[in-house]
This record gives C-alpha cells, structure tokens and sequence, in this order.
C-alpha cells in the first residue's frame, strides 16, 4: 500500500488491489499516526479487498486511546434497497470503537448495514438452520427462510428488513457507507464491482480521533466506564438475558473459545478437507475433533 494523497489530517492509500488486511492496516495506522499529532485523522483507501471483521480496525484506535470508525464497500452487492428487486449495496458495515478507563477497547460496534451479515446465513445453511422471514429475499424477490438460498442470491434486506420496520434507514446507511468507502477515494462502487478473477477495487475509510483533543482533559474512558456501566444496570425485561453494551457479547465468545475451543460445524469441516484435497495439501488444524452437528 502507497500514499497517494497526503495532508496533516488527511490522506488517501492505494493498496495495489492486495490483500485488503494489509490496506486497512495502513490505513488505521496512519489515521491513528495523524490523530496522535492533530487530534482528528481520516484515511481513505481504493483498489483494496475484503478486509475481514471492520472491528478490528476500530478496536486498533481504541487501543490506541483514540476513538475509531471504520467503513467499507464490498466485492460484489447483496443488499436490495427498499423497494427494490436487485441488489445495489455490499453489506457494508460500520464499525466505532472507544477506549474506557485503561485505554483499552470499552464499547465496540461492529455492524452491516444489511439486517444480518452474509456470513450469519451462511452459517445457518452450515447448520441446517432456517432462518426468520425478513433477513433475505430469494431470486423472486420474496422473502426467503432459506439460508443457502438468500447468501447464494446476495439479496439481502437493509437494516429493518421491511418498510414496515424502516429499512430505509438500513438503506440510507448503506448508501453513507458507500459515499465515504467509495466515492472519497475513488474507488469502485459494489454494484460496477466485476467479480472474481480481476484486480480488487473495493474502498475503505478510517477515522481517528484524540477524545483528549476535545475534552481538554483525561476524563473520556472514565465517563464511558461509567455511562457503560449504567448501561448494562437497566433492569431487564428477561432477569436471563441482562442488558449488553456493544462488544460484551463478543468478549464473551472470545473467551469461551479461548477455554473451551472453536465451535465448527461438521459440514464445514468436511469442505475445508476437501479444499485440502483439492490442493494437495496436508490437514494439519491440530486438535479437531468430531461432534454434534
């Protein structure tokens, strides 16, 4: 990845249609370098790739003791705008990230614009799950419960799901995120993205900024804490399912899979032995072991 625009607070990085983890590093890291000396930093990047959970990139800024947003178009489109037959957006998500007290990550969003991710129906189709009528359409343009049916046809509902439940917002945001990801950098919009086989182009856009700066003072990650700390106090409607601040329930997975292991379905681990196969190479993912579907 190279700079190709440069300013105090701002700057623009072709990542050379690479791999898009290496663009949005450089990218977060010169946003997080420029805030560090102004206060406010933001980084467009154009002809990058997927580039994986934008909480990542976030949480680097959080880290960092800075406050981060993250947004990104995609390779191809998947959501339909409301009132429409065809997809027109990527799921592109939004991530904002701030630290609390310790200068670690306290409040971590990391959201697609769609109702759900692609990757949460691939993972019901995994599963053998359906899934609730709403979160994806099928080639007809109905709602779908078929889960390999909605991620095979990429027409996924934005944010609401229905006009009923305002998925004009979900649309509206999508297209935000298109506007700063693609048309800041000049990169190429998911609808005019060509598909496997040619060079990436897909945008990013990072944004960094020193609560410090603006507060004239230390107090930012304390004031969080505690606003998260009420938060999370707000008598629950179901005493088993407790009021959860953005990012708990992440920490949450993390750590049980930190004791106890990662969690993947049979069927996926089946084709990821196939993929093996299919490359000659050989199954080296130390400790699997089968179990329950």
């Amino acid at each position: 990845p190279r700079v190709v625009c440069d300013s105090p607070v701002l700057a623009t990085i072709d990542a050379g249609s690479g791999l898009g983890f290496a663009g949005a590093r450089a990218g977060m890291a010169l946003a997080i370098e420029k805030a560090r000396r102004h206060g406010l930093a933001a980084v467009a990047v154009r002809r990058s790739n997927h580039f994986g959970a934008a909480g990542h990139w976030v949480s680097m800024a959080a880290d960092a003791g800075l406050v981060g947003i993250a947004t990104t178009s995609t390779v191809a489109p998947a959501i339909v705008p409301t009132g429409g037959l065809q997809a027109r957006f990527g799921t592109n998500p939004i991530a904002f990230a701030a630290p609390g007290r310790h200068g670690s990550t306290s409040f971590l969003l990391d959201m697609a614009t769609s109702t759900v991710a692609l990757g949460k129906l691939m993972v019901a189709s995994l599963r053998g799950h359906r899934i609730p009528e709403g979160w994806a359409l099928g080639p007809d343009g109905l709602p779908t419960t078929d889960p390999g049916l909605g991620y095979r046809s990429r027409l996924a509902t934005p944010l609401g799901g229905m006009p009923e439940l305002s998925s004009h917002k979900g649309s509206g945001l999508a297209a935000m995120v298109e506007i700063l990801s693609v048309l800041l950098p000049g990169a190429t919009l998911s609808m005019d993205n060509p598909g496997p086989g040619v060079p990436g182009d897909v945008g990013h856009f990072f944004c960094a900024l020193d609560p410090a700066a603006l507060r004239g003072d230390d107090g930012f990650g304390a004031a969080l804490d505690d606003m998260l700390d009420r938060l999370r106090a707000t008598p629950a409607a179901d005493p088993d399912q407790p009021v959860l601040a953005a990012g708990d329930p992440e920490r949450a997975a993390l750590k049980r899979s930190r004791e106890l292991g990662i969690e993947v379905p049979r069927s996926l681990m089946t084709a990821l032995r196939e993929v093996a196969r299919r490359a000659n190479c050989p199954w080296i993912l130390l400790g699997a072991q089968g179990g329950p579907d």
